[in-house]
């Protein structure tokens, strides 16, 4: 409460501003050393036990044991459950076997470019997919992990078969703050497998690193089954339902997409166009143009792409901006057929598919016949209680 008598220097709210930003960023500091050692501790119980196993032959039931007298010893402690116990000896076993140098792996602390990422298998056009890191067995918790919540670290262990797959999900969490939820939501759709596996031809047509960072920016496919939706849709409704779920569809297209507009209206030689979705990346410094088509790609949309880029480059462009992207999304591709559409383009493009909702479900839903049948059904069931009531 401030003191009504008393008279503050001029500097007085910005040396608490400056405070303030201070202490916050000292106790995100402390949360994150707790988390540190913490993890650390995990990994080394679960070396522990994993080691005693193998020289000594220990079984489930000594590990149980352990459970109980790290609790007896512990009361006031969490963290030491039977489940728990075993979420360790599982995190050790899930990387000890498969790990090195885990710093170039996965890249360093947040903050470290996108290029550093795990290497793992990407397609590029014109060649062959990049070769993987092939991990190595190590003694520490690797940094990578150490940072991500226990929480998320047991998701990773669960969810996912390869070291591979676990170290870059966990690079992701760090640099894009994900909660569970969304980690969860991001393994189930398979982010790791759709990330940079569109075609592009942006190695040919941006300069090092942009094309890396904008090749792993585009995925194949788009899983679009936020939107709810089973059926055919022109490419007006299917724009209309994107942007009445903004934020999934965001979150979708991945960190630094900024919207800018819908049928964003250019005029070039006195006549109007409208792109369908118009992005800035925050982090690429560039416009990105989305064009919607509810079926197959065809050689001719890629021309139209490069006419708005171009348009987007001379009338929105600011100084110190990359050149713009476009991102074709359709229905389907046919990757040949993309290829050589893209081969000789100078403009940066990707193409990429997208999905509604998955085939299991779509498989489960009833067709609007079926559903028009069970109105009808209910209706004459309804009318029939009406007549026996009466």
């Amino acid at each position: 409460m401030a003191n009504q008598d008393l008279t503050l220097p001029q500097d007085y709210s910005q040396f608490i501003e400056t405070l303030s930003h201070r202490v916050a960023t000292a106790h995100v500091s402390a949360s994150r050393a707790v988390n540190r050692e913490l993890v650390s501790l995990y990994w080394d119980i679960g070396k522990q036990i994993v080691c005693k196993q193998n020289e000594a032959g220990w079984g489930n039931k000594v590990v149980e044991q352990i459970a109980l007298d790290l609790r007896a010893r512990f009361p006031d402690r969490q963290g030491f459950s039977r489940s728990n116990i075993f979420y360790m000896r599982s995190f050790y076993l899930a990387y000890s076997q498969g790990l090195t140098n885990v710093q170039q792996a996965v890249g360093q602390l947040p903050g470290a470019p996108p290029t550093e990422k795990v290497a793992r298998p990407a397609r590029r056009l014109g060649g062959e997919p990049q070769p993987s890191i092939v991990p190595q067995p190590v003694g520490q918790v690797p940094e990578s992990l150490a940072i991500v919540p226990w929480g998320h670290n047991i998701l990773l262990v669960e969810k996912l078969d390869t070291v591979e797959s676990r170290l870059w999900y966990a690079q992701q969490i760090t640099l894009n703050g994900w909660s569970r939820a969304v980690l969860a939501h991001q393994i189930e759709s398979d982010l790791f497998g759709r990330q940079g596996a569109a075609i592009t031809n942006f190695q040919q047509t941006l300069p090092a690193p942009q094309s890396d960072l904008a090749r792993e920016l585009i995925k194949d496919p788009y899983h679009f089954g936020f939107l709810g939706i089973a059926h055919d849709i022109s490419e007006r409704q299917l724009e209309a339902s994107l942007l009445k779920k903004l934020t999934d569809f965001l979150l979708e297209l991945g960190k630094g997409f900024a919207f800018v507009g819908r049928q964003y209206h250019l005029n070039v030689g006195e006549q109007d166009f409208y792109l369908d979705l118009l992005f800035y990346h925050l982090d690429l410094r560039c416009f990105v143009v989305i064009d919607l088509k509810v079926e197959s790609f065809k050689p001719e949309f890629a021309g139209k792409m490069s006419f708005y880029l171009s348009a987007v480059d001379e009338q929105l462009a600011k100084e110190g901006d990359q050149p713009s992207i476009g991102l074709i999304l359709c229905k389907e591709h046919n990757h040949i057929i993309v290829e050589y559409t893209l081969r000789h383009l100078e403009k940066p493009l990707g193409v990429a598919s997208y999905q509604l909702l998955p085939t299991d479900v779509q498989s489960k839903l009833p067709s609007p016949q079926e559903l028009q049948n069970q109105l009808e059904t209910a209706l004459d069931e309804a009318a029939s209680t009406e007549s026996e009531d009466a």
